[in-house]
């Protein structure tokens, strides 16, 4: 695979099975470099074929309307500037309709039961703002006065706000926003009665410096209530559509009475099942991450006061919000007698049945959990018909960048081949899982092999040892471009899990919190064996060129494991987490991350944080390394890259720092496809000039 090869590439995702339990959409990403875009659309199998069922170019999260009439789903128009809008269109086909043009767009949506309505989530402007122009907001000081005001998602938004919008399928009312107070909501659920809507925000009055997240449920106005809105709101300001973007108009807003269902944690998903209890998917406590997100039931929604939430999967200890690779299906999908979830392992993800039939909460058995979908893959999203009969998934695996398969029966098959043109241009590298032993522990390694590799001579191929991010993330059985791209070029990829990653449990993610202190971590050792192991494991391996990368976490554990040894020939920190004390108060996740993994905070003194900064040791660092950026990486902010690379200057090690402009932390994983292949092109010609075979000693003198 070569760096333009991404244009090839076209990846599954979101499946949304029909009632009728036949038809399936799910959407299509396929990579347009020339166009410097990505190009999304909703594909549709009927049971006989795939087509095409939207036009895109930019279109996503479908969901089917309860009565099977309907598909919405979220459309961006391809003027700059445009947001993406709900649009809905009939289950048999036809022209989809705008349902609304609100200024900042919509980001989720949710079908009401009887299917005449959807809640949106969609972002608006603080008052202070909200009749300005684009450009005379650009032009404006930026007052801030909470937080977060920037996030490495969304950019700045301290002048922004989301809010629930109730909006129509059919008919000429306009989108009502529901007040739910000044806090940010997220990932509505309704209740199956039509009567309640339950979501995501922030708590009330709760130090903004804290990650916690709460439930709520509101009541839905009566539509006398929203037709007066709306009729009052057409009298004050006539609407204008506009064009999507600065000048369209903010919608009608209509009061509403919520109360809170949960006490404050760390939750990513509300659901009720069809008998209206409620579940929700996450963590009691942020502080409990790193950790395994579960699934719970709320034993009394009903109640006045929160009330307690019963674990339905923390026996299991696996995640069931597995991000490497994500998966879009997160929470619970209810059959007959229970629910499917995502589960996470090592290296893989499954999809599982909880049984809750005859399940007591309060009896201190758990349920019962059976997987349904296993196997060397992960699961990136899957839908189940109510009886269980039939469940859709899409996965990908080393080999398969991802195809949609259906389970019905017993058996499973592929409907798709998503990929003939891709696969027949690409050579896609073997990949080789092995495990080796640290300290009485199996770690899990994948191998990725280059051409040629089982014919080499002894000590004849360069190695390139990758570190993933997170911590809490895991390398595994999915198919990742950057190692084909990477053992292409010559090398024997490496990359492995150690303590702190994700997919091995609790201990296992949390087994790094206040470790970093120390030159010898846990993970730093477990990362050095790993290396030895290879080494020893290939004799092809060339132990005088071996490389060494990470992203995010990756690039934090590469500059600590470059300031420990000169093994390395060849480095590159990209995006990485360098100096806890800045980070502390220019990330978007600064307020509270040293919390979760150094186990303290900056008022409890800064002597662990300084201890734990790469940046204090990088004067140690001799390899010749890329710091690697982007300029608006809000997650690990620029100053962090700069940090390491002036370090570095001082003391003459060869270095460069390249920059991307306008990509966040996301680069190499959904930035613009021109930069992603700059990016490899960049990856790859730095380790050529101090591995590659045709480097010489000396080649890349003046660096420094």
């Amino acid at each position: 695979m070569q760096p333009s090869d991404l244009d090839h590439l076209a990846v599954p995702g979101d499946p949304q099975l029909h009632p009728d339990g036949q038809r399936t959409v799910y959407v299509l990403t396929e990579v347009d470099v020339d166009e410097d875009r990505y190009v999304r659309t909703i594909h549709l199998h009927d049971g006989s074929g795939t087509r095409r069922f939207t036009h895109g170019p930019s279109d996503a999260r479908p969901r089917w309307s309860p009565d099977g009439r309907w598909l919405a789903f979220l459309r961006t128009g391809t003027e700059d500037g445009q947001k993406p809008q709900l649009h809905v269109m009939p289950a048999d086909g036809g022209e989809a309709q705008r349902r609304t043009d609100l200024p900042l767009g919509v980001s989720d949506l949710a079908w009401a039961p009887d299917s005449r309505r959807l809640v949106v989530v969609a972002g608006v402007w603080d008052a202070s703002v909200a009749g300005l122009s684009d450009e005379e907001r650009r032009r404006r000081p930026k007052r801030i006065t909470r937080l977060p005001y920037r996030t490495d998602s969304g950019g700045w938004v301290h002048d922004r706000s989301t809010r629930l919008h109730l909006v129509e399928v059919e008919g000429d009312r306009p989108p009502v926003a529901l007040d739910t107070g000044p806090q940010d909501v997220s990932a509505p659920d309704w209740h199956p009665d039509g009567a309640a809507i339950a979501y995501l925000s922030d708590p009330d009055d709760w130090p903004e410096t804290e990650p916690h997240s709460q439930v709520f449920c509101l009541t839905v106005p009566d539509d006398d209530a929203l037709a007066t809105a709306a009729a009052e709101d057409a009298a004050d300001a006539p609407r204008d559509p506009g064009t999507a973007g600065g000048d369209t108009a903010a919608a009608p807003t209509v009061a509403v009475t919520r109360r809170a269902l949960t006490a404050p944690g760390m939750w990513s998903a509300v659901h009720h099942d069809p008998t209206g209890r409620v579940f929700i998917t996450g963590l009691p406590d942020p502080y409990d991450w790193p950790g395994t997100p579960g699934i719970y039931l709320l034993t009394d929604p009903a109640a006045a006061e929160p009330s307690p939430a019963v674990p339905l999967t923390r026996h299991l200890d696996r995640d069931v919000t597995p991000g490497s690779p994500s998966c879009a299906t997160i929470g619970p999908r209810f059959v007959d007698g229970g629910f499917l979830t995502a589960l996470e392992g090592r290296g893989t993800t499954a999809v599982a049945r909880v049984e809750l039939t005859g399940f007591d909460p309060a009896g201190g058995t758990p349920p019962a959990v059976t997987e349904v979908v296993a196997g060397a893959r992960a699961v990136t999203g899957f839908a189940v018909t109510r009886d269980a009969e039939v469940v859709v998934f899409t996965a990908t695996d080393p080999a398969t960048p991802g195809e949609l398969y259906r389970l019905e029966g017993g058996a499973q098959r592929c409907l798709t081949d998503l990929t003939p043109g891709f696969r027949a241009k690409v050579d896609i590298r073997p990949t080789t899982r092995f495990t080796c032993e640290r300290d009485g522990v199996e770690l899990d390694v994948w191998a990725v092999l280059p051409p040629g590799f089982d014919a080499a001579e002894a000590g004849s191929v360069p190695v390139l040892f990758n570190i993933h991010g997170g911590p809490t993330a895991q390398y595994g059985e999915y198919f990742f471009d950057e190692f084909q791209v990477e053992a292409a070029a010559g090398y024997l990829v490496v990359g492995t899990n150690p303590r702190g990653s994700s997919g091995r449990g609790t201990a296992w993610a949390r087994a790094v919190v206040g470790a970093w202190g120390e030159q010898d971590s846990v993970d730093t050792l477990d990362l050095e064996a790993v290396v030895d192991a290879t080494l020893e494991r290939f004799p092809q391996a060339d132990r005088a060129r071996v490389g060494i990368m990470g992203g995010s976490y990756g690039g934090y554990a590469t500059a600590r494991l470059l300031a420990r040894t000169d093994r390395y020939a060849s480095a590159i920190v990209e995006r990485g987490l360098l100096q806890w004390e800045s980070f502390a108060g220019t990330s978007d996740i600064g307020p509270f991350f040293d919390r979760m993994f150094l186990g303290t905070s900056l008022l409890d003194g800064a002597q662990l944080h300084h201890a734990a900064s790469p940046a204090r040791t990088a004067h140690r660092i001799t390899t010749p390394t890329l710091v690697l950026h982007s300029e608006a990486d809000w997650r690990c902010p620029p100053e962090q890259g700069e940090q390491l690379f002036m370090a570095l200057k001082r003391v003459g090690t060869p270095t460069q720092m390249l920059r991307f402009p306008d990509e966040s932390h996301e680069l190499s994983r959904s930035g613009a496809p021109k930069h992603r292949v700059e990016r490899f092109e960049a990856v790859l010609e730095w380790h050529d000039r101090y591995l590659g075979a045709s480097a010489a000693a000396g080649d890349a003198a003046g660096e420094g």
